[in-house]
């Protein structure tokens, strides 16, 4: 993988501009991660910090059973409930990426809602293991 981050763009050390993904290996799509546990109940019904931490968890898991971790991780989809705390739900995200110098790009979307209206956050992902 190859993070870059040109001249003529905003550079922000939590989010790379462009990720390129070159050569053999496993690509891994991630589908939305929500704040539901193995037992199907939702976590933090109303508390964005507490649905974000859940979804990360969510998100290790997925990356986990692939034989891959956060680092290997090229592109974030973050949806998030309009009039949510999108910079409090960040940096609970942060805490699972880390701060290293090659973050996966980022996107990240208000929404008015999502399939459950319980729901605040959902992320999808790419990530991809090079043999």
């Amino acid at each position: 993988m190859n993070h870059i981050n040109p001249d003529g763009l905003m550079k922000n050390p939590a989010f790379s501009q462009i990720v390129t993904v070159q050569g053999k290996g496993k690509t891994i799509y991630i589908s939305g991660q929500v704040a539901v546990n193995e037992n199907l109940e939702i976590i933090g019904k109303g508390d964005i910090l507490l649905q974000t931490e859940q979804v990360m968890k969510n998100l290790k898991i997925a990356l986990n059973a692939c034989g891959a971790n956060f680092s290997d991780l090229a592109k974030l989809n973050i949806h998030i409930v309009q009039g949510q705390d999108a910079y409090g739900s960040f940096k609970i995200s942060q805490k699972y990426m880390g701060q290293g110098s090659a973050p996966p790009a980022i996107t990240v979307l208000y929404v008015a809602g999502l399939i459950n209206p319980d729901f605040l956050i959902e992320i999808d992902g790419v990530a991809f293991v090079p043999e």
